[in-house]
């Protein structure tokens, strides 16, 4: 039996269903992320786990308990909220011990523990400071101990990081991390922010209007998504609308490549996707498919150069390392990009799902990318 299981939850305010069926397993200790847009359910379905909101159907059990109907305050749930929530007439050892006071934890015992949870998030020469004095980042350390502090069964953070500046981000989350693996505390993390979901997850739960589209390792979710919300969300990709020809051939914007694309007869219209990464600008044994268009721009990111090639109405995403030795192409220039048949994913044009080639694949036509 897994340590934390959400059986058939459903959540419905009014005529409106905001989680459908959602189901999932969490073994003690594992790190899950809930990934997806604005509205899809995550924070919604969080706070069901953590006795916010009650599911209009479904059960959630904790360590085989049924805590469905309990209130917050009996499930032993730690949280951290987006916007810390810290009391701000309190000093950072105030709010540490808190909850600690809450639960009837003895003046010695409560002082040791408050000290400790300082000690492991780095802060004890702020434990008299009050929050106003306190950076967003010292913030969050404050809130995240305070939530651990208690021993909780579970560990909820609801997009814990997104007020935070993009250096302090990466820092932190690593921080959070760490901290997570050393105390083996079982933890839901709720972000919009796929890198966050992918460099600190154990498994990432995707999730689109309500429903759980896949459930996976970061490597499964970035490299094999099952749905087009999945594969066009997680990282970013060019998406290639064409025709499905004779044998494993599609037709692109005029020009023929080689494509996997099960289930397509010719005359079909397929969609198939690539990822800027499996693109090149020179050719090699492994890269058999090759289209010829015109750069359209070219962006430095510093160690990546992102540069955008277009084919007739459509363009194509192609990230190439900076090399100070090799400027990169301008803008109007002819172009062929080259690219494997394995590094195609085909996406259903009926059902959105997508089909991995097991061996060889290839390329449809193109389309704008998507940036997720």
């Amino acid at each position: 039996m897994s340590f934390l299981e959400i059986e058939d939850v459903q959540k419905s305010f009014g005529a409106t269903t905001v989680v459908h069926h959602f189901s999932l397993s969490v073994e003690r200790g594992e790190f899950v992320s809930f990934l997806g847009p604005s509205g899809c359910g995550k924070t919604t379905m969080l706070r069901i786990v953590a006795g916010f909101e009650t599911p209009s159907a479904g059960t959630v059990r904790i360590d085989g308990q049924d805590v469905t109907r309990l209130p917050p305050n009996e499930r032993r749930i730690g949280m951290v909220f987006q916007a810390y929530a810290l009391f701000p007439n309190m000093t950072v050892r105030d709010n540490v011990a808190f909850g600690l006071r809450i639960a009837g934890m003895g003046r010695e015992e409560r002082a040791a523990r408050v000290e400790e949870m300082l000690r492991l998030i780095g802060l004890p020469h702020v434990a008299d400071r009050y929050p106003y004095q306190l950076s967003g980042g010292q913030q969050q350390r404050v809130a995240l101990a305070r939530a651990i502090a208690p021993r909780p069964r579970v560990l909820l953070l609801d997009e814990p990081l997104s007020a935070l500046d993009a250096k302090i981000r990466v820092s932190l989350r690593e921080e959070i991390r760490e901290l997570q693996r050393s105390l083996g505390i079982t933890t839901i993390f709720v972000t919009h922010d796929q890198e966050e979901a992918l460099s600190m997850s154990d498994r990432i739960v995707v999730m689109s209007e309500g429903r759980a589209e896949q459930v996976g390792t970061p490597f499964e979710i970035y490299n094999r998504p099952r749905t087009r919300f999945v594969a066009s969300f997680v990282g970013t990709l060019s998406l290639l609308e064409g025709e499905a020809a004779f044998g494993d051939r599609a037709i692109v914007a005029g020009q023929e490549v080689e494509a996997e694309m099960p289930g397509a007869k010719p005359g079909d219209r397929v969609t198939l996707a690539l990822r800027p990464e499996s693109l090149s600008l020179h050719p090699s044994r492994e890269r058999s498919n090759a289209l010829k268009g015109t750069i359209s721009d070219v962006a430095f990111l510093g160690s990546v150069v992102r540069v955008r090639a277009r084919f007739g109405q459509g363009e194509l995403l192609i990230d190439t390392f900076n090399d100070p030795a090799a400027p990169p192409p301008q803008r109007g220039e002819p172009v062929t990009v080259f690219f494997s048949p394995a590094d195609v994913q085909c996406l259903d044009a009926a059902t959105g799902a997508t089909h991995r080639p097991s061996v060889r694949a290839g390329a449809g036509s193109v389309a704008q990318p998507v940036d997720a």
